[in-house]
């Protein structure tokens, strides 16, 4: 019986994303995306590549998204050539031209780890607590927290 929950849960996920599903032609869009922004990907000089982004598709342009002003410039100047090379996907025929802009991408800040000391006579006294406590989740914690102390320094 548990096995038929499971395929019962996964048919409905299926049926929203593929086929007629409700979601079904966002998917296919974003496949076609994925294609086009590959194939442009793999026609391009390598310092280029990893700048260019297909954004979407709206009254037959394609928008093709770039972090630098630099790379826009350069798309500016390459635009009958992409064209060419989006041409030769066949579910590419109709794009008539691109929509070009910049949308820096800014790299996630990673916070800088905070490392905190104990020191020595602090974990003396939440040892001493520890001793005086009767509920054993709390005194286990106290002993954790007391086992960070700096020893021997």
């Amino acid at each position: 019986m548990s096995i038929k929950v499971k395929r019962s849960r996964a048919q409905p996920m299926s049926r929203l994303l593929g086929g007629n599903g409700e979601l079904a032609p966002l998917m296919r869009t974003a496949r076609l995306i994925g294609r086009a922004q590959q194939h442009l990907r793999d026609h391009l000089p390598e310092e280029v590549r990893e700048h260019l982004f297909v954004g979407g598709y709206h009254d037959g342009k394609l928008t093709l998204l770039t972090d630098r002003a630099v790379w826009l410039t350069w798309l500016r100047y390459e635009q009958s050539r992409l064209l060419e090379l989006l041409h030769q996907l066949p579910e590419f025929a109709a794009v008539t031209g691109f929509s070009l802009k910049v949308r820096p991408v800014r790299p996630l800040k990673v916070p800088p780890r905070q490392l905190r000391t104990l020191p020595a006579p602090a974990a003396d006294e939440i040892s001493a607590c520890a001793a005086d406590v009767d509920d054993p989740r709390l005194k286990h914690a106290l002993e954790r927290l007391a086992s960070h102390a700096e020893r021997g320094k």
